[in-house]
């Protein structure tokens, strides 16, 4: 049976290696699959006939056959190559199987885990790969780089797709204001105009951007979630074990009630997940005031014992109480890391957008010895909806993002598309919304590749001082092979991410969402390349040193 690496790969050499447009590519796939196609090595082992019967296209076919082949004779092609002694993550693994769908510009349906996978872009952790590195580049690639690798943190709950739509979007809109104000462009912009009235908003880079949500569009990382059936079963042989031990994060010197009964109708239950070892569930339940806080939480831990192994049992409540000012009510909140930090603000903060009230919710994590990073927001997220779903019902006009997947809308294509009656624009599409294009995060991930093209050897650069102080450069050229070309690219952009993912990572732990995204913005500013001021600079390239990216990071 094929892996996901073995699609990652396939994805890769259609797009990249035979430059096949990522819709018609995924198209593809799904047909090969229908024939139990689903790898390189199986494809190129099949007779053309197999394969022609598969796409029906017959060049089409005859050219995926080739080069499948090809690529078995030389699988160090430029889609699969690594520089020896490199860190770079495997940009093949990708979700579980899910039964939703999605649709790329047209009615064939793709399973999300394959429509993602296509848009994983490649991580280098090595750092003194990262800080030997120098490329020419302009500014408006370096803002969607960031901006891509800061949604990770502040919105973990976005799918690859989603963070590229998004990060373009805030492209578009700082690429206008500007243009705005050296002079090059005149007017009020789209959404100055109102062309995204009425349509939700996030902050990305201090910038907000009107989006689009994705109707139920799920999707999973690399997260196994266990059977429902199996966790109530689990739940309940931990049920029938009676503990009077005293639970994490409550006072122990106050004594716990000597009399529990049973807490599984009274608490609702997310399925289990786990990741990388590290195992997550969350349970709700009813509270009307504070003070019943403590003996809810001890009814759950004498009731499953098992909660006493977790490393974090964070919790967080909302409960609605009275003022004393003529009836008024407020609603009083806190909140409880136990160690998993910025977890309680976290609860609260979903709790919020949820509008979750008199509910107390406990996050169980066991951890597995890797850290997860921005993961684990989002699969703390998830459960918090999972075992919230029973207890809530949040009416349309309560409704928020609540973690959906989300578009990028593109206000400037859509005001353009209404002044020309059946135009279209190169980086925009329907999305199945008539009137709402959005940007493309195919675009968004070649437009990244190919602005990082470049890279300066310092040891061909010549980048160094003069006794003045003066930088000096010096190139010298040297021809590429098509296919060192191509991995050159991959590598610039690898080395690049994982630079800007080592300096979020140094800060995520330390700010909140909301201060990391202000920052991002005056960290981007600190690296971007010098260019001329006003329209000469417009465009035009610099050296961008990663290094002083790493320079960043926060000081232990």
């Amino acid at each position: 049976m094929a892996s996901q690496q073995d699609l990652q790969e396939l994805i890769r050499l259609m797009t990249i290696g035979m430059r096949v447009p990522m819709k018609d590519a995924l198209g593809r796939i799904k047909e090969l699959q229908a024939k139990n196609l689903r790898s390189i090595q199986q494809i190129a082992e099949s007779s053309l006939s197999d394969v022609t019967s598969a796409i029906k296209d017959a060049k089409a076919a005859r050219s995926l056959h080739n080069a499948c082949i090809a690529r078995l004779k030389n699988p160090a092609g430029p889609s699969t190559a690594k520089r020896p002694g490199s860190t770079l993550e495997n940009t093949s693994k990708r979700s579980r199987q899910s039964n939703n769908t999605s649709f790329v510009d047209g009615s064939e349906p793709v399973a999300p885990q394959e429509f993602e996978a296509s848009f994983v872009l490649p991580v280098e952790t090595d750092e003194k790969i990262i800080s030997d590195t120098v490329l020419l580049t302009n500014r408006a690639p370096l803002v969607l780089a960031f901006a891509v690798e800061l949604l990770r943190y502040t919105m973990p709950e976005q799918p690859p797709s989603s963070r590229l739509s998004l990060a373009q979007a805030v492209v578009s809109a700082n690429s206008r204001s500007k243009a705005v104000a050296i002079g090059m462009e005149k007017g009020p912009s789209a959404d100055e105009q109102g062309w995204g009235h009425g349509q939700p908003r996030v902050k990305v880079m201090g910038r907000e951007v009107a989006v689009l949500k994705r109707g139920g569009y799920e999707w999973k990382g690399d997260e196994e979630v266990e059977d429902h059936q199996k966790s109530e079963n689990d739940t309940a042989k931990d049920e029938s074990t009676p503990s009077s031990a005293t639970m994490t994060g409550v006072n122990q010197n106050t004594q716990p009630e000597t009399s529990v009964g049973p807490v599984s109708r009274s608490w609702s239950a997310s399925q289990p997940v786990t990741l990388k070892g590290s195992t997550f569930i969350v349970r709700a339940t009813q509270i009307t005031e504070p003070s019943q806080r403590q003996s809810a939480m001890q009814s759950l831990f004498a009731a499953i014992p098992s909660l006493q192994s977790a490393t974090h049992n964070a919790w967080a409540y909302r409960v609605r109480v009275p003022t004393n000012l003529f009836g008024a009510t407020t609603i009083k909140e806190e909140s409880f890391d136990d160690g998993e930090t910025g977890c309680g603000d976290f609860l609260l903060k979903n709790m919020r957008d949820t509008n979750a009230i008199d509910t107390l919710v406990v996050m169980t994590r066991w951890y597995g010895g890797i850290m997860l990073g921005p993961d684990r927001w989002r699969i703390i997220r998830n459960c918090l909806k999972d075992a919230l779903a029973e207890r809530l019902r949040v009416t349309g006009e309560q409704a928020m993002l609540g973690g959906e997947a989300v578009w990028g809308l593109d206000l400037e294509a859509m005001r353009n598309k209404s002044g020309s009656a059946g135009s279209t624009s190169n980086r925009s599409y329907e999305a199945g919304v008539v009137g709402m294009p959005i940007h493309r995060p195919e675009t968004a991930k070649a437009y990244l590749f190919r602005s990082f093209a470049t890279r300066v050897e310092k040891s061909e650069s010549g980048i160094g001082e003069t006794p003045d102080g003066v930088s000096t450069t010096k190139s010298i050229a040297k021809k590429k092979t098509a296919k060192a070309l191509e991995l050159e690219k991959e590598e610039n952009i690898a080395r690049l991410l994982g630079a800007i993912r080592l300096l979020y990572d140094s800060w995520a732990n330390h700010l909140s969402a909301s201060e990391l995204d202000r920052r991002a913005w005056g960290w981007y500013v600190a690296v971007r390349p010098d260019v001329e001021a006003g329209p000469s600079g417009w465009g035009a390239k610099g050296h961008l040193k990663l290094a002083d990216i790493l320079a960043l990071r926060r000081k232990e």
